[in-house]
């Protein structure tokens, strides 16, 4: 052997020692354990923490820039050998443009990264070994404009452990780039445009299809669940024929989307934004080739204009007939998939989510005021109801309970109602009315305050990770969940909650949770009636 060859064969053997080396010392969770799975795209690498085994960032999708950009998902493309999927990948482009170095509004952090290249899911999962366990796909919230599948309280390692459950998380395209209507300036062949962010979830629950079943779990028992932005994206695909079959169970959390955008304003949004970049009639060549920090300019610079015009809703999924064939529950529930379960869903105190400080210090007049902006004649009558309802209530107290009714109760409630109309698969309702001690209980049931309990992860989340009876609560709300996964029905002797009825509009009966959860039928009934009368739902 030469010494040439002999040297290279040293300093080969040293670097990899040196980096198994240093893999133990960075990497402990998956040093000694790296699981490998197989996708039809290729095979991809993992980390392992408590026997769970993680795959982050896998692509699901090709990149969505330049000659793919506002059209429908498409394969990504085969790689060899064996990929990483050891960190979350890039979320969709989201923040207004700033420096590399700077925080923002949006919530990106210093040097987050985002990218058109965004169509990635995250899954956990017990065991590699072919078993058939539920499977649940997070739709994260944020809107349709904003967030990712990155979120701490949606890691799937609890529910793993507890409950032998497969979950997924997504990234998809958002705002300007998931959900501009193309179909009046350049088409027909444009007319889905204004839906593509939803068929990445679509593209995502394909994925799951052909894919999951190596990462141990059953496409043939998958639900759907989101949060917020995420409980609208759900409601969504209950109207899409394209992710019929894909999916056979639902949960909307605090985001039951009564209804969607309509083509008129959603061409309009469009005319706006065209003119914002200065383009007259462009093609969809010229829109492909812009860089996408103009792009996500010329958005944040339309959304004012777009609210002052009381447009309503922009950016977010249009209804074309075809690909997004209805309202969600309006005037109906869609008949597209009816026979599937599904859990709705609200908070007693919605409106503290990211709320400015000032409205934790209402007067009176503070309170009326913000009230009338959003409710107008009829404020003052919600005032009196709830006044009555809740009395000893501060200004603040009054202004947060209409406002999380108005927001989200209202429509939850209602959304329930026409899906239980359908005399199909069951639906059922909870109330969430468990408070978070945080900052001496100035937060109450906020809005995304039930996401750590469903997932058995309330140390993950500041609302609850200091509140001496959340575990016992999760342990309850969790194995309801699981039992919901996998059954279709949350009721289970190991939730230990009371008989859980699926909703009819005669008794609505509604799992109340809080440190003790009961039943009750139509708990809050005068402010939901009075609420539907306040905004026309009363039928």
């Amino acid at each position: 052997m030469s010494f040439e060859r002999s040297r290279r064969d040293f300093l080969v053997q040293s670097s990899a020692l040196v980096a198994l080396s240093s893999a133990s010392l960075i990497r402990p969770s998956w040093a000694q354990s790296v699981p490998i799975a197989e996708t039809t795209f290729g095979r991809v690498r993992g980390t392992e923490k408590e026997g769970i085994k993680a795959f982050k960032g896998i692509p699901y999708g090709a990149s969505t820039a330049g000659q793919n950009r506002f059209m429908p998902p498409r394969d990504p493309a085969k790689w060899t050998g064996v990929r990483d999927a050891l960190d979350y990948a890039a979320r969709a482009p989201q923040a207004q443009p700033r420096a590399a170095s700077a925080g923002d509004a949006q919530g990106a952090t210093p040097g987050q990264m985002e990218s058109e290249d965004c169509l990635s899911l995250n899954v956990w999962t017990p065991a590699l070994d072919g078993g058939k366990r539920p499977v649940i796909m997070w739709c994260h919230g944020g809107g349709f404009n904003q967030g990712s599948g990155a979120a701490p309280v949606n890691d799937g390692t609890r529910l793993a452990l507890r409950g032998d459950i497969v979950s997924v998380t997504t990234n998809h395209r958002l705002n300007v780039l998931g959900y501009t209507y193309l179909g009046e300036a350049l088409g027909h062949a444009f007319e889905a445009s204004g839906s593509v962010g939803m068929q990445d979830l679509v593209q995502a629950l394909r994925w799951i299809k052909n894919n999951i079943a190596q990462f141990g779990g059953d496409p043939g028992n998958v639900t759907i669940i989101g949060q917020s932005g995420g409980g609208s994206k759900v409601s969504t695909l209950l109207t899409m024929p394209d992710a019929k079959g894909l999916y056979h169970r639902a949960v909307v959390m605090s985001g039951s989307a009564l209804q969607l955008v309509e083509r008129d304003n959603a061409a309009r949004a469009t005319r706006e934004l065209f003119a914002q970049l200065g383009l007259t009639k462009p093609t969809i060549a010229d829109l492909q080739s812009l860089p996408v920090e103009k792009l996500m300019a010329a958005y944040f610079a339309v959304q004012p204009k777009l609210r002052a015009a009381n447009i309503g809703r922009s950016f977010d999924p249009t209804v074309d007939g075809k690909v997004v064939t209805q309202h969600p529950f309006t005037p109906t529930a869609s008949l597209v998939a009816p026979d599937v379960p599904v859990i709705f869903s609200h908070t007693s105190g919605e409106a503290t989510f990211r709320a400015d400080e000032r409205l934790f210090k209402l007067d009176e007049a503070g309170m009326r005021g913000e009230l009338e902006a959003s409710l107008h004649d009829k404020a003052d009558s919600l005032i009196a109801l709830y006044r009555k309802l809740y009395p000893g209530s501060t200004p603040s107290d009054l202004y947060f309970r209409i406002a999380s009714d108005n927001r989200f109760g209202a429509a939850a409630m209602k959304a329930a109602d026409r899906r239980a109309a359908l005399d199909r698969g069951p639906a059922y309702l909870y109330y969430w009315t468990w408070e978070s001690p945080l900052d001496g209980g100035k937060y109450r049931a906020e809005h995304t305050i039930d996401i750590a309990f469903v997932y058995d992860n309330v140390k993950a989340s500041r609302l609850s990770a200091d509140a001496p009876d959340a575990q016992a609560l999760a342990d309850k709300v969790s194995e309801a969940f699981i039992a919901f996964f996998r059954t279709g029905n949350p009721n289970t002797p190991k939730s230990k909650l009371p008989n859980w009825p699926k909703f009819d509009a005669k008794n609505r009966p509604t799992m109340v949770f809080n440190s003790t959860p009961k039943l009750e039928n139509d708990p809050i009934r005068e402010q939901r009636l009075a609420m539907w009368g306040a905004m026309g739902l009363t039928t």
